[in-house]
């Protein structure tokens, strides 16, 4: 197949490159250097070839407290990039098959996490501009497919981890957090300072693993939203002790900062419409996907151990 991948070059997006050239598609590797997705007209340089599908996983976003210090600039940027995208679906490559990217945070907090009620009250409040911005991507792949009968599928993944994560000094999500900073309290003996009390809770999906399901997804469904979640959630603490038991740091070092910001307190999917579609699909244990994962970080402890103020240096 000939695929077209937007936010080619991120975390999730060279996972997926990768396998579906494995696979031995022919891929279109679109990152922010190839194609500026805030404008208009910008994919229309590449309407020449005609797309079996289009992975649209490009959004302007980043961890920890970004979407609560940047809400209008979301909305804006994340609004344009998703219209632009979808236009040139609809107009040019109406053959292809449209598979995005949502997120666990479009799930109202007080309701199941379950795909019917993806759209239903409201997000909590550090994240509620994000949230609906993914919220609207699936609206306009909705409104599409019931004018112009354009087929599109929507992924929602719990919080990915994995090797390849991203070494640009952006904030990490809490996984790599936690793995960056016991690390570096092991090497360089700081104190390793958690958000919150550790008893939030949260949920993993291994990157390799996600990228397994959204390929063969790809192909059976149709108009539908999966959830693609890891099954279980654990608490920040049994996270944190788990990877002090793989790297040997004193777990008891650890100091909880209740005064930071922690966003929601549990998110765990509802995978059992994954399971059904997917009967033979199979996750990563955590302890085996933590310890690829730690891996990755001490081979590239140069890029991705370095600290805010190393990097001013």
């Amino acid at each position: 197949m000939n695929i077209c991948v937007t936010g080619a070059s991120g975390f999730l997006g060279t996972a997926l490159c990768c396998r579906l050239e494995a696979d031995g598609h022919k891929v279109l590797k679109l990152g922010s250097r190839d194609a500026d997705l805030r404008l208009g007209g910008t994919l229309d340089v590449f309407s020449a070839h005609r797309y079996d599908q289009i992975y649209h996983l490009a959004a302007w976003t980043q961890a920890g407290d970004f979407c609560l210090q940047h809400p209008g600039e979301q909305w804006v940027i994340n609004q344009l990039i998703n219209t632009h995208v979808l236009e040139w679906w609809q107009r040019a490559q109406p053959q292809a098959k449209l598979i995005s990217i949502g997120t666990s945070c479009s799930f109202a907090p007080d309701r199941l996490l379950r795909e019917e009620q993806y759209l239903e009250g409201a997000p909590i409040e550090s994240l509620f501009t994000y949230a609906h911005t993914k919220r609207m991507l699936l609206i306009g792949q909705m409104a599409l497919q019931r004018q112009f009968g354009v087929r599109w599928l929507t992924l929602v993944p719990s919080t990915l981890y994995g090797p390849g994560y991203h070494t640009d000094g952006r904030k990490m999500h809490f996984i790599f957090d936690l793995i960056r900073k016991i690390l570096r309290g092991k090497l360089y003996g700081e104190t390793v300072r958690l958000w919150g009390d550790g008893h939030q809770t949260r949920e993993l999906i291994f990157v390799d693993d996600f990228v397994s399901a959204a390929v063969d997804l790809g192909v059976i469904c149709n108009n539908e939203l999966v959830n693609i979640g890891g099954g279980v959630e654990f608490s920040i603490r049994h996270f944190a002790d788990a990877i002090c038991g793989q790297v040997g740091y004193d777990a008891k070092k650890i100091v909880y900062d209740t005064t930071r910001y922690v966003g929601a307190r549990s998110k765990c999917l509802d995978s059992s419409k994954l399971t059904h579609l997917l009967p033979q699909w199979q996750r990563t244990p955590l302890n085996v996907g933590l310890l690829r994962t730690i891996q990755w970080f001490e081979r590239h402890q140069s890029e991705v151990l370095q600290s805010p103020a190393d990097a001013r240096a």
